[in-house]
């Protein structure tokens, strides 16, 4: 039979107007688990958005608690690191671990399964159940947008929307991407946001403009930002939304309030 445990709760303050406080949830399923880390503004206890957040390749946060605080791996990702631009008295973010299970591999293929779209419903029920969440959100980057587009897929009734960043298009050797996906299975609208000088090769923004188009869903362009480091398909490139992450995230947050298509960013 499965069963849900909730984790330690850990916070701490950052320097911004409101206190951040993070908080990691763990649903316990069979002989695994699978956690979120959940941030929310300090005192805000009843939330009209989830913003479910799946990071890029691996996927693999390890989340754990050490020494009173939370720990996890790929700070750096862009979904990851800017989650704070969400924040608001009514939206808190729930960033998704890889079941524990997975933790040494985490493939395409598995998250195209049955069980990970339990899992994912899994461990976001559980957070519903510390804060009063209206509806979620399911928001993807690079690898990350396979994991978000097959968990909505699997679980219309709680995906009410679903964005797609820097999308993988093209096979890797983790999988197929999104090109075999079928969008008539997804209900929830979609959109789609990419950097036109994403330097990855399977993330390129001709193939945005071309599953824009097969999916019949908005793209929002982006342009600008930098400087880049690191490699072409690594957090810290145009296809990380580097030195525009503040403009990208509030635009999504602009959808997903009003949900009016907002202008493309940048020059």
């Amino acid at each position: 039979m499965r069963c849900a445990v909730l984790a330690l709760a850990v916070s701490f303050v950052l320097p911004h107007a409101h206190a951040q406080v993070d908080q990691i949830v763990t649903a316990k399923l069979e002989r695994y688990s699978i956690a979120a880390l959940v941030t929310r503004q300090e005192g805000a206890k009843s939330f009209k958005q989830g913003i479910a957040i799946f990071p890029g390749h691996p996927g693999i946060l390890k989340l754990r608690e050490e020494n009173g605080q939370a720990q996890y791996d790929q700070r750096g990702n862009f979904l990851v690191r800017s989650r704070r631009h969400w924040l608001d008295d009514e939206t808190l973010v729930a960033v998704l671990d890889a079941p524990s299970d997975q933790w040494a591999t985490f493939h395409q293929d598995f998250r195209a399964t049955p069980r990970y779209g339990t899992d994912i419903a899994a461990v976001l029920g559980e957070v519903s159940k510390l804060h009063a969440v209206g509806e979620w959100i399911f928001v993807g980057t690079s690898e990350g947008s396979v994991s978000a587009f097959q968990a909505a897929r699997m679980n219309p009734s709680l995906a009410k929307r679903v964005i797609l960043t820097s999308s993988v298009f093209e096979p890797t050797n983790n999988g197929p991407g999104l090109s075999g996906a079928n969008f008539d299975q997804l209900s929830a609208p979609l959109l789609w946001v990419h950097h036109t000088d994403d330097p990855c090769q399977y993330t390129r923004y001709r193939d945005a403009k071309r599953f824009a188009e097969r999916s019949m869903s908005p793209l929002v362009s982006v342009r600008g930002g930098g400087p880049e480091k690191g490699g072409a398909c690594q957090a810290f490139s145009h296809h990380g939304y580097v030195g525009v992450e503040r403009e990208v995230v509030l635009a999504l947050r602009s959808w997903v309030k009003t949900g009016a298509v907002p202008p493309d960013v940048g020059r």
